[in-house]
């Protein structure tokens, strides 16, 4: 825009760049809690429940088969150890006969041991049999790992897509917010959340909804099976469990705020970087380029804190699960010998169970570990559902109402606007402008002139009073009906990255190829495109570097020129070209104004002195109205300003010549 109201939340540093909504100033960050976010994070998996019953039962299948295969390893053990020992007992007599040998021996611990085992005295290790039960561990393994690739198939569409909905809700969202949200939202911190926040959250969800339930399945099925073997070293093992939830829920409150500091100076650095290279030429040329480095290395120290203590703190769980586990290894393998010295279970079984520890321990080291990844991915769905909770512009009229003319005439009827409700920016403001006629509106900055322009469009809703066109409320008129009758020249261009032809056509979709080069050579864009290389074919770059200021504002006036508008605004258009260019863009505004109602916001008031009506505002309100030659000869406001820009030069040894400039500079 030409200007900016001093009410209005203004950027808070650095150069700015890009359309209207090109300064922004920092939100307040509101974070909310770890649990309704990662409920709400969570919920938005309801579409998918199907699938994710799928992927629970899918998971079910495989924990049950990989936990069933320690159980039948042991018994492979059992096998080899008790065949081993059976090779060296009397061939011929029966486990019972050997048992009382030994008791009559006095060798009580020996019998105790045996009376435990399933073996037959002389007959060694039974090769069929362990051949069988390693067969049976391999079936195991392999369908367990094949119903595992499926769970893991189907819970990355369910992620994938659960994620494509998100980003289109905030591509929704983004069209539904006012022009306000934009004024206070840095745009590098906007960007940020829109895409950086959201892939974290993909990554979270894809590892840490797989590997929860995957561990959550596996310590149900691991619990069942140690006290299916044995109750004792079961209940050992579970003393872990509130140990490890403490531990976890201790850490995990010192890592979250920490986890959501991250990704707000994550934002934070994003928009100063986007700043200071687009607005990379400015910040050399004023010399700013060490202010630019220390407020860098400053976010940047904050962020290296914020993220290395999220780090530090939750890089803590997984040792402490590793040191618990240890211990309970370490308490059953103690036990278990002491068991099987006793009689009271069998090695293989012993050696189940310690790999069940191992398997009990293991998904809750992983539980632990994957709290890093969902807290940052909840911190990430703080910011975005920030977003997606923002107060949107008011809703359309269901049926919007349309102008049965198209003539253009716009009509203000005791307007009033504030952007801060305690503080007046519009207030009783009456104008009608009528079809054909061009409207100028000049004043100082902050007088409000883009602000009736902003009004007009309804990217802000007035506060009382109305405005209406061909007769019609525009509150009544549907944003999409209203805008399409309205074409807009900006100071600030805005080009995409794309051909020169598309450019042009953006201006209205449909268009044929004739209508795009009446309107390239009606604003004279033909004369210096057939010097480019690839003539209208010529591709730009986001920034559109290949062009010169003046090129790209007669790109952005042949746009308008060819969505043949009710009403065409101009704000300040002609800034960034040449006397020569603009004096063939004047010609060209004449041909682009008939049958138009225009209005033009101009500082240049050589640009406007032909224009039907000439306002002039300060603070909001219309101070004179006429036509150039009215308000010269009326000595007033606009005669001050047209004498301040058009005025002699002043000799330097004139201070009283000095003082009445600058007296003729006040508004």
């Amino acid at each position: 825009m030409s200007e900016r109201t001093p009410n209005r939340p203004q950027p808070q540093r650095g150069p700015q760049h890009g359309g209207p909504a090109a300064g922004m100033a920092m939100p307040v960050e509101k974070s909310m809690h770890f649990g309704p976010s990662a409920k709400r994070l969570m919920g938005r998996l309801k579409p998918e429940r199907w699938a994710v019953f799928g992927v629970i039962l899918l998971g079910v299948v495989s924990v049950t088969l990989t936990v069933l295969g320690p159980k039948a390893l042991g018994e492979a053990t059992n096998i080899v150890f008790e065949g081993a020992i059976s090779a060296n007992l009397p061939e011929g007599t029966t486990k019972e006969q050997v048992i009382a040998g030994l008791e009559a021996s006095g060798d009580t611990q020996q019998a105790e041991m045996l009376s435990a085992m399933n073996l037959t005295p002389g007959q060694g290790i039974d090769f069929g049999l362990l051949s069988q039960v390693l067969l049976l561990v391999l079936g195991l393994y392999v369908f367990a790992s094949v119903f595992a690739w499926l769970q893991g198939l189907v819970l990355n569409g369910i992620t994938q897509r659960t994620v494509y909905r998100l980003r289109e809700d905030v591509e929704t969202k983004m069209h539904r917010l006012p022009l306000s949200y934009f004024d206070r939202m840095q745009r590098g911190e906007l960007l940020s959340r829109v895409t950086n926040d959201i892939d974290n959250i993909s990554q979270s969800l894809q590892q840490t909804l797989s590997q929860l339930l995957t561990s959550i399945l596996t310590v149900i099925g691991v619990i069942t099976m140690m006290f299916v073997i044995s109750p004792l070293l079961a209940v050992i093992a579970l003393v872990t469990i509130p140990l490890t939830l403490l531990v976890t829920v201790f850490i995990a409150k010192r890592s979250q705020k920490r986890f959501v500091a991250q990704w707000k100076h994550t934002g934070e650095l994003n928009a100063q970087i986007e700043e200071a290279f687009t607005g990379h030429a400015l910040v050399k040329v004023f010399g700013r380029s060490k202010e630019v480095e220390r407020d860098f290395h400053g976010t940047n120290e904050k962020l290296y804190e914020a993220s290395f203590g999220a780090q530090f703190f939750s890089g803590i769980i997984m040792p402490a699960m590793m040191f618990i586990g240890n211990l309970v290894y370490v308490a059953i393998a103690v036990v278990g010998g002491l068991l099987v010295a006793n009689g009271a279970m069998r090695l293989g079984d012993v050696q189940a169970f310690i790999q069940y520890s191992r398997q009990f321990t293991q998904p809750l080291t992983t539980i632990g570990s994957m709290v890093n990844l969902l807290q940052s991915g909840v911190a990430s769905a703080e910011r975005v559902f920030e977003l997606l909770d923002a107060d949107e512009q008011s809703e359309d009229p269901a049926e919007g109402e349309e102008p049965t003319e198209r003539t253009g005439r716009l009509e203000f009827e005791d307007v009033a606007f504030r952007y801060e409700e305690d503080t007046p920016l519009i207030d009783g403001l009456s104008l009608v402008a009528e079809p054909g006629h061009t409207i100028a509106i000049v004043g100082p900055t902050g007088a409000g002139k883009t602000t009736l322009v902003n009004l007009i469009m309804r990217f802000y809703e007035l506060d009382s009073g109305r405005i209406t066109l061909d007769g019609v409320d525009i509150t009544r008129m549907r944003r999409d009906d209203l805008r399409a009758r309205m074409g807009m020249v900006l100071q600030d261009t805005w080009l995409f990255a794309g051909t020169i032809r598309d450019n042009i056509a953006y201006g209205r979709p449909g268009a044929t190829e004739d209508e795009i080069l009446d309107a390239a050579r009606a604003t004279y864009v033909d004369r210096f495109v057939h010097m480019l290389p690839d003539g209208y074919d010529t591709v730009l770059d986001d920034e559109a570097s290949n062009l010169s200021a003046g090129e790209k504002q007669l790109l952005t006036i042949a746009r308008a020129f060819l969505a043949r508008p009710s009403v065409l605004i101009l704000d300040e258009a002609t800034s960034s070209v040449d006397t020569r260019t603009e004096v063939l863009v004047q010609h060209a505004m004449s041909a682009l104004r008939k049958d138009r109602t225009s209005f033009v916001i101009a500082h240049r008031l050589s640009t406007i002195r032909d224009a039907d009506t000439i306002i002039v505002m300060e603070q909001g309100s219309i101070v004179e109205q006429g036509t150039h030659a009215e308000l010269i000869a009326a000595e007033g406001a606009y005669a001050r300003l047209y004498e301040a820009q058009f005025a002699a030069p002043i000799e330097e040894d004139d201070p009283e010549g000095d003082a009445e400039l600058v007296a003729a500079q006040r508004p």
